[in-house]
């Protein structure tokens, strides 16, 4: 009996323990909350203070011309005109052509930066040559070249081949990556150095091993790439207005102009409706690969 008197005594005493830790350890956990709280709501924020133009551009989209104007902030419009301003988008303006050359020239710039950036971001991370390190410093200082600094050249040497005006002059000068090398560079620098000795012991060539062994590991290097190349060209409006005078060639960011008129009015409406649609493609793209374009970015060293 008093053995299990004892035992019982015991048993009683852990529980108790068990309780008080427990209790000591939500009373600490307060301030850890109370962190968790304030940095997601000012998250929140951001998010929201980001977001809140695309909201404006959508809602806009759904509203009448005379109700875009007014004295009063209205979100949602009281005659709604959805229809009307998602037709004249559609109807009013070669939309789908534009963002058919947009999709175009953003699918040849991507095709061409890999196809160059793959084996040079290889050859500045893996192989051994005299100039290595003043090569990829050149890289870098690329990088801090904006494209308007270097947008008369460019302009000049497209004159001077014949190729203005045309789908070349919105590819050829985008073909050449640096930032593509670089993000490449930092991915390939993770990859083990004993897989590449590995292939090269099998009498495999460098060439092979660039695009049969370093490139299938490099996807997610190659989709975060490849989400920043996209939205960069699709949304480009400086240079098409540069190169560009047929209107056959005209990218989506040229297109949604169209519906800019300094004489009868602009039509926001259906301008914002073709902004909308522009918008759509992209986001659906990075929602699609919003997995592999964080693990290409956290893998690449560039968080």
């Amino acid at each position: 009996m008093q053995m299990t008197s004892l035992s019982s005594r015991s048993t009683a005493h852990q529980h108790v323990d068990r309780v008080v830790t427990q209790s000591a350890r939500m009373a600490v956990d307060w301030p850890l909350m109370l962190g968790t709280l304030l940095r997601h709501a000012l998250l929140i924020s951001l998010a929201l203070v980001m977001l809140l133009p695309f909201v404006w551009m959508l809602l806009t989209s759904f509203k009448p011309a005379d109700e875009i104007f007014t004295n009063q902030l209205r979100w949602l419009p009281e005659n709604w005109a959805l229809v009307d301003n998602y037709t004249k988008a559609l109807t009013e303006s070669s939309l789908l052509g534009y963002m058919g050359n947009g999709a175009l020239v953003v699918i040849a710039i991507f095709v061409i930066q890999v196809v160059v950036s793959v084996p040079a971001a290889y050859a500045l991370a893996k192989l051994d040559f005299p100039g290595r390190k003043g090569f990829f410093a050149a890289v870098l200082l690329c990088l801090m070249v904006p494209t308007q600094a270097v947008a008369i050249p460019w302009y000049l040497e497209l004159h001077y081949l014949g190729l203005l005006d045309g789908f070349w002059s919105l590819v050829l000068p985008f073909s050449l990556s640096v930032f593509g090398i670089f993000l490449m560079r930092q991915f390939f620098l993770g990859i083990p150095d004993e897989l590449i000795d590995a292939a090269r012991m099998d009498g495999m060539s460098e060439w092979r091993i660039v695009w049969c062994v370093v490139f299938p590991n490099a996807i997610p290097a190659v989709v975060s790439f490849g989400i920043f190349s996209v939205v960069a060209h699709w949304n480009d409006y400086f240079w098409p207005l540069i190169v560009l005078n047929s209107q056959e060639f005209y990218t989506p960011t040229l297109g949604v102009v169209d519906f800019r008129n300094a004489e009868s009015g602009t039509d926001y409406g259906a301008l914002m409706a073709a902004a909308t649609l522009v918008v759509v493609p992209l986001m659906a793209a990075f929602l699609l690969a919003q997995r592999r374009f964080i693990e290409g970015i956290s893998m690449s060293g560039m968080k």
